[in-house]
């Protein structure tokens, strides 16, 4: 019987069927597809023989991961997905946004798309990522409504989750103010979510940018929730939280963000405000710019001095959670 590396067609195909079995912010897979390439890698997956990069213990616990996920009709799946209603991105292609290098081996295997891809091709600092609490209180929507705006008349793009609260007032506000914005979204694009907000996903895609590594079909689960984070600080130049709690899961963007020596920006609430907690700390302790206007924003995406860019364990100790091992996470597609 043919390997699924077989039966693929080329770098894209061996890309799409990886999404379909390693989940996102996988470094052991990451690692290895940098190094041997997607058809490589899937030959890998299935063999006994030496995988680059890995000592033997760890490649057989990669491949006893993975392997359990290529079934029979896994190539049908992959077949399945050439001329439909998404697009993709691979490293190869002139649209894939160069600033998810910095991840390393927890880039993406690809990106699934619909809408302007070259969104994600303007320098850096024309992107900024708005996230926050899903529960914000009217002077968070209202903050953030006001710098997606701000961000709109620069032309800047406006990069968020979807999700309620901040991030769906920061996309309704770059769309009303005819600019631009690209939702990041934790599962397949076939599967809006949450779905009170499909309406105005749509409106992104149409207009817009969706993005995901999760191929169609995929439900978001917490894990790939705070994989896709990653995604969101990468993306952007700097990343800006109106509103959320300390212990928030946005502030895991805030990590990731921090770490890629990313720009960090809060803006400040009232201390009796519990959605205002993470933003506030964030800059008592000096981990965020201080955020009051758009100007501000722009101030800090068109700094030149160099970012400091730190562990994860030293904000972690304060802000959001630690990153769990991939392999301790539930595999359901």
């Amino acid at each position: 019987m043919a390997t699924l590396a077989e039966q693929v067609q080329g770098e894209r195909m061996a890309r799409v069927a990886l999404s379909m079995i390693a989940e996102p912010n996988d470094a052991a897979t990451g690692h290895v597809l940098a190094h041997a390439g997607g058809v490589e890698t899937l030959r890998l997956i299935e063999s006994d023989d030496p995988v680059p990069g890995l000592a033997r213990a760890d490649a057989l616990m990669w491949r006893e991961r993975l392997a359990p996920r290529i079934t029979p009709g896994l190539s049908g799946r992959v077949a399945e997905t050439q001329g439909g209603g998404f697009g993709t991105l691979i490293p190869a292609d002139k649209d894939w946004p160069t600033a998810l290098k910095d991840l390393g081996d927890r880039a993406p295997y690809l990106l699934w798309t619909r809408g302007a891809t070259s969104f994600l091709t303007t320098a850096l600092s024309d992107r900024v990522t708005i996230t926050g609490s899903r529960a914000s209180t009217s002077y968070g929507d209202h903050v953030t409504g006001e710098l997606a705006v701000g961000m709109a008349d620069e032309e800047r793009i406006v990069v968020s989750g979807g999700a309620y609260g901040v991030e769906g007032a920061a996309h309704r506000a770059a769309l009303t103010a005819g600019g631009h914005t690209v939702a990041v979204l934790a599962g397949g694009l076939d599967r809006l979510y949450p779905a009170g907000h499909s309406d105005l996903l749509r409106q992104v895609g149409d207009v817009g940018l969706l993005v995901s590594e999760l191929p169609p079909g995929t439900t978001p689960t917490r894990w790939r929730f705070m994989a896709r984070n990653r995604l969101l600080a990468a993306m952007s130049g700097a990343t800006v939280i109106p509103e959320a709690g300390v212990r928030s899961g946005s502030m895991t963007t805030v990590l990731s963000a921090r770490e890629l020596g990313r720009g960090i920006g809060a803006v400040p609430g009232p201390v009796t405000s519990a959605a205002s907690s993470g933003p506030n700390e964030l800059i008592r302790q000096g981990f965020a710019t201080l955020i009051t206007q758009p100007s501000d924003l722009i101030a800090l995406l068109d700094a030149d001095a160099p970012r400091r860019a730190v562990t994860l364990p030293e904000v972690g100790r304060d802000f959001g959670h630690r990153r769990p091992s991939p392999g301790t996470q539930g595999h359901s597609i």
